[in-house]
């Protein structure tokens, strides 16, 4: 545990600027190659943006699915990738990833702490030319953080609107279709009471649960590997800018304990600070909705302000700008906690449940709800190009919201009443008491539903084919027939939740070589400056085409970059 402050003029081979998914990624690697890397991180806590998250990385050909019996193929995931990158399909990015992403897994898997588990995500778009009905996005396997002692404290808690009494859900979780099914299934209420004597147990002794899963489980098993190879994460350590001899980017001077120290790295600085998702001026800059004057709320740490971005770009860095979606959208809501306290709640499942739709402020559906959650913020943001809000809102009838629950707001046993009264859930008795409680229009509401149940009761959505692919049926309800993402709207009293805009990060950031040198603006490489992660720009050009495509490529071009700096000397 690094307790002790930063030393001035303190050296290392490698300074990684950021403690995610990608620095802690390229430190392990780094160290595995001979090198002394030094992490610093803004945050008081490591784990990033992935410490948030499912966990889950996009990994072509991975060895995990193919032990399980998946087979797959580089050219199927080529013609996939080539398919839903359209024009900025970058072939030397993607041989790259496509070669060393499974090396990396099972480099990790030989070498480190980090274990991985198969998943059955279909890829987002499973129709489409080379995709994959699962086996490309694995998981890691959930770990016991008190391996890591006195520094569990430092690993970054779950995002708390996703937890209840601090556990995690999210749709990679493998506890949450028992407790979906807690009040249904005798098998998933005991699976639930063991779960929860478990956590409660663990809360009394530790303050948090110790048995983690997901982007948790995740973020903590590269720590274990990182503090095992006694390289150092010091926490509450900011850069602040770059040191340069000449053209060449020797170290940093970092804030650590309100001191400016100055860390010289021999061989490289690699920036790793997790993007720019909460750099206003850059979102006014990048984001179509906020440049329209809409709010926006991204569930991604509030560290997350840009910081390796602008540095690098006041050295002459060359940024990518013009991707069609400057990060992965997702609508979310703004929870009230109490005591005037608030958090975002992204919606990862809600969505994709029976009965439910999503419509903008004239009650008209947009978009096939069950669609991933980029998707549907792609559709959302094009919905309301000509206001100056972009939301939506989900509808349902009373038996859906107390079966799946609504948001942040939980399903039966949990009591509905705070979620209304805090007006976080809008109710009304009717459809049309509904539309004017929450700002909607009441007749378009009322046609919307009508004609949607028209057909729903059959299991039907002829307007935008929910239940049509298996990536929709996957978050689903299976065991509702005959279409796990349809079902009529009928049994009051009705409520309505609003969403508006989120991000998991952004897509557009640094020009970088495939190997990670941070390119100028003239397209040469910056000599000892890297970046990975966030920092750089997407090798998927703005589209977000399956489970993981951010943690699968952050960890495998952290992995590239580090064994580039180890074998070129620079």
């Amino acid at each position: 545990m690094n307790t002790q402050p930063l030393q001035d003029n303190m050296r290392c081979d490698v300074l990684i600027v950021g403690a995610g998914v990608a620095g802690l990624t390229t430190a392990i690697v780094a160290a595995k190659q001979g090198l002394r890397p030094v992490v610093v991180e803004k945050a008081p806590v490591f784990g990033g943006t992935a410490a948030f998250s499912g966990g889950v990385l996009w990994i072509p050909g991975n060895h995990v699915s193919r032990q399980s019996g998946i087979l797959d193929s580089r050219e199927a995931a080529l013609d996939y990738i080539r398919h839903e990158t359209g024009g900025n399909f970058d072939p030397q990015a993607i041989d790259a990833f496509l070669e060393k992403g499974p090396e990396m897994a099972e480099f990790f898997e030989r070498e480190t702490d980090v274990k991985f588990i198969p998943t059955q995500y279909p890829d987002y778009h499973p129709d489409q030319v080379g995709a994959a009905q699962q086996g490309r996005s694995i998981l890691a396997k959930p770990f016991d953080i008190r391996a890591l002692g006195p520094d569990m404290k430092r690993l970054r808690p779950p995002l708390k609107t996703i937890t209840f009494i601090g556990m995690m859900f999210n749709s990679s979780s493998p506890d949450i279709k028992h407790f979906f099914n807690v009040t249904k299934s005798l098998a998933s209420f005991l699976y639930v009471t063991r779960r929860l004597s478990k956590h409660l147990k663990e809360l009394v002794l530790y303050r948090r649960g110790i048995n983690v899963t997901s982007g948790n489980a995740l973020m903590a098993r590269l720590a274990k590997t990182a503090l095992d190879l006694n390289i150092p994460i010091y926490t509450e350590s900011p850069v602040t800018r770059l040191i340069r001899d000449g053209e060449r980017i020797t170290g940093a001077v970092v804030r650590n304990r309100q001191n400016d120290v100055h860390i010289h790295a021999d061989r490289a600085v690699v920036l790793a600070a997790g993007g720019f998702p909460h750099d206003e001026a850059r979102l006014r800059q990048t984001y179509p909705h906020v440049a329209r004057g809409g709010r926006h709320l991204s569930p991604t740490p509030a560290e997350n302000t840009g910081d390796g971005v602008r540095i690098a770009e006041q050295l002459g860095a060359g940024l990518k700008l013009d991707f069609p979606n400057a990060s992965a959208w997702i609508p979310v809501s703004h929870v009230p906690l109490g005591g005037g306290r608030y958090g975002v709640f992204p919606h990862l499942i809600d969505r994709y449940k029976p009965g439910m739709i999503g419509v903008t402020s004239n009650g008209k559906r947009f978009t096939n709800e069950s669609n991933s959650y980029h998707d549907v913020g792609q559709a959302m943001i094009k919905a309301c190009e000509g206001s100056k809000e972009t939301a939506m809102w989900l509808i349902c009838d009373h038996p859906t919201i107390r079966k799946y629950g609504l948001g942040y707001a939980k399903p039966a046993p949990m009591p509905l009443g705070p979620m209304i009264k805090r007006g976080y859930v809008q109710k009304g008795a009717t459809l049309k008491a509904l539309a004017q409680a929450a700002g909607i229009d009441p007749e378009g509401l009322e046609e919307t539903v009508r004609a949607f149940n028209e057909h729903a009761v059959r299991g039907e959505d002829p307007a935008f084919h929910r239940g049509s692919t298996a990536f929709n049926r996957y978050l689903g309800d299976a065991e509702h027939r005959p279409n796990p993402c349809v079902a009529p709207i009928t049994t009051g009293p009705f409520y309505a939740l609003k969403l508006l805009m989120g991000d998991l990060g952004t897509f557009e950031g640094l020009r970088t070589a495939v190997t990670g040198e941070v390119l100028d603006q003239a397209g040469q490489a910056i000599p000892g400056l890297y970046a990975v992660g966030n920092d750089r720009a997407s090798i998927f050009g703005g589209n977000y085409i399956a489970a993981g495509i951010t943690l699968g490529p952050n960890m495998t071009f952290g992995y590239i970059t580090a064994r580039h700096i180890a074998e070129t000397g620079r």
